[in-house]
């Protein structure tokens, strides 16, 4: 009896051998699924950081030309006369508002790499692929005869004119297929 009971434990053990076998590469299988969708799933993760960071960027550029637009207005116009500058053709970033029907100028094919626009002059260093650049829309002068929602502490008595921007700003991240635009309204008070 003994003799009959090695022989059928012998059988068994070899069956269990490769039962083993095939539950060992099932969940090696399994494993390296689950190995390849987590590096797959990090270099998505970094990707998609990497992309918001180049976003960043370029809004941060954009905003920074934004104000620089604004310190040159503000330096350069003074008075209505001032605004003769602002053109139709744009001459160094200086332009007039279009015609209804026209493009507007941000628009205009290679606006952002001739002289049609300005390069601003905030330093980003070799952070960003371009330069920052901005371009300047006269929208009009908007005349203030007794308005009195225009009086303001420093100009007690109505103020005569207010002269209206519009400012237009390209700013590119750490590569070149980040790009942001970003557009503000700005009125100074002219003689």
């Amino acid at each position: 009896m003994v003799k009959g009971k090695v022989h059928m434990s012998l059988t068994a053990i070899r069956r269990e051998r490769g039962v083993a076998l095939f539950i060992s590469l099932v969940l090696l299988l399994v494993l390296t699924i689950v190995g390849v969708s987590a590096v797959q799933t990090t270099t998505l993760e970094t990707r998609m950081a990497r992309n918001e960071h180049d976003t960043l960027l370029a809004f941060q550029a954009a905003e920074s030309a934004l104000r620089d637009a604004e310190a040159f207005l503000l330096a350069n116009v003074a008075s209505v006369e001032d605004t003769d500058a602002f053109t139709p053709a744009g001459a160094a970033g200086l332009w007039d508002v279009a015609d209804p029907g026209d493009p507007d100028p941000w628009d205009l094919a290679n606006i952002w790499t001739g002289g049609q626009s300005v390069v601003a002059p905030t330093d980003t260093g070799a952070v960003v692929a371009e330069p920052p650049r901005y371009l300047i829309e006269h929208l009009g002068d908007v005349a203030s005869v007794e308005n009195p929602y225009q009086l303001t502490p420093d100009y007690p008595d109505p103020v005569d004119r207010v002269a209206m921007f519009r400012i237009t700003a390209r700013g590119v991240g750490g590569s070149a297929n980040a790009r942001v635009l970003l557009q503000s309204t700005f009125g100074i008070l002219v003689d």
